[in-house]
């Protein structure tokens, strides 16, 4: 299959790929994927520890199903999780059981080399050797470049309303073993499971699912290459794009162009989220960020999103002591830092404040003071130092940090 990859396969299709995807060894190799990404168990209440357990016999099991074309996947678990800074809104995740995921990371290890070919660079997202940073760093310098009008597009739902016909239509371009085909559909297909009600979508490709970042990448191809061969450059990571334009007129076009795709592929545009930009005059949030001119800013919602996180942490009501409450806050602000650490540090100074608060109210609580008090008592009985002492991860200090290691 290496050497095919490197000197092309007869009429650019693959005719028989099934007999790798059941492969013990694919199989193997899937399951410690599955394993090292952890995960809940889904309709059939099966953790990975308990599929491992047997793991030659269930193996085995699934090669020879899927040799046989007997596999047929299990109900996804759908569940519900609260969208950042919206509680009473929320997003629909579905939860493939272990041995599904098992096949799923498979096929994706199969199919993913072949498209990966295809591929535009202007993609960035759930891709080898591609990520966030890649994404942000490509807007960065397209922004002082002069690309100074952005298209700020949303892709309405887009995971719910891809087109499980055109997303076939797409995939029989590279792949003619009708096995593998048959495979995509029925995990296309799924039957969801929520609480008593069950039902079999039409449309869309569940969020969690291991096999949808690749068809949804497969799904937006056309785009990606389209944006380029009309000279605009977009910047994708998965189902968030930004296309960044020199003039006014020119970002109108990009904007027309897209629209124009997005109705023939079936999916929709966010009637108010997308928009086009003047980034001298305003900005947009992309990855996470906000960008204004060349400045890159943590966003207002990556902002809420930790401070949820950290909210939850530090409630008055937490029995642990001091310590232990900092070691936990502290996990999650190290890996949110080492996201935005290329930020403006106005940010992480609100956030450390912010934080400081809650701890000194935990700490009235434990010393069994009047809830509330003066803020310059709370101050004076504890300073920065005290949290400081105890190892409390200031987001500004360590900004500071990595820019004197940067200038190194």
């Amino acid at each position: 299959m290496l050497t095919a990859l490197e000197e092309g396969v007869k009429g650019g299709k693959w005719f028989s790929l099934i007999d790798k995807v059941y492969s013990k060894r694919t199989l193997r190799a899937a399951f410690t994927k599955v394993k090292a990404n952890k995960g809940a168990p889904g309709v059939d209440r099966t953790t990975i520890g308990m599929f491992e357990v047997e793991l030659e016999k269930n193996l085995e099991h699934l090669r020879q199903q899927l040799r046989e074309g007997s596999y047929r996947p299990q109900a996804i678990r759908r569940k519900y999780i609260p969208k950042v800074g919206k509680r009473r809104e929320q997003r629909p995740l579905g939860i493939p059981t272990v041995r599904d995921r098992v096949v799923q990371t498979a096929l994706r290890s199969v199919l993913e080399p072949i498209f990966e070919k295809e591929f535009a660079a202007n993609s960035f997202g759930f891709r080898p050797q591609k990520g966030c940073k890649d994404a942000l760093k490509q807007v960065q310098d397209l922004l002082h470049e002069g690309y100074s009008f952005v298209v700020d597009a949303d892709l309405q739902n887009f995971f719910d309303t891809i087109s499980h016909k055109r997303l076939i239509v797409e995939v029989r371009q590279r792949i003619a073993d009708n096995r593998i085909l048959k495979l995509i559909e029925l995990f296309l297909k799924q039957e969801v499971m929520y609480g008593v009600e069950r039902w079999t979508p039409e449309t869309g490709s569940p969020q969690g699912a291991v096999i949808s970042p690749l068809l949804s990448n497969i799904y937006l191809n056309e785009l990606d290459h389209l944006m380029a061969e009309h000279g605009f450059k977009m910047v994708r990571y998965a189902d968030d794009l930004v296309i960044l334009c020199k003039t006014a007129e020119e970002a109108k076009r990009a904007f027309e162009l897209l629209g124009r795709w997005v109705n023939n592929a079936a999916l929709g545009l966010h009637p108010t989220k997308t928009r086009i930009v003047d980034v001298s005059r305003g900005g947009f949030d992309f990855l996470g960020y906000h960008f204004i001119y060349h400045l890159r800013l943590v966003s207002d919602k990556s902002i809420n999103r930790i401070k949820e996180k950290l909210r939850d942490k530090t409630r008055r009501s937490r029995g642990d002591s001091i310590d232990t409450i900092i070691k936990d806050v502290n996990k999650s602000l190290k890996g949110w830092f080492e996201y935005f650490k290329h930020s403006r540090p106005s940010s992480f100074r609100s956030i450390d404040g912010w934080l400081r608060v809650r701890l000194r109210s935990i700490l009235r609580k434990q010393n069994k003071l009047r809830s509330g008090g003066w803020a310059g008592e709370n101050n004076i009985r504890w300073p920065n130092s005290f949290f400081a002492e105890r190892g409390l991860f200031f987001l500004v200090d360590a900004r500071a940090a990595a820019s004197q290691s940067a200038l190194r």
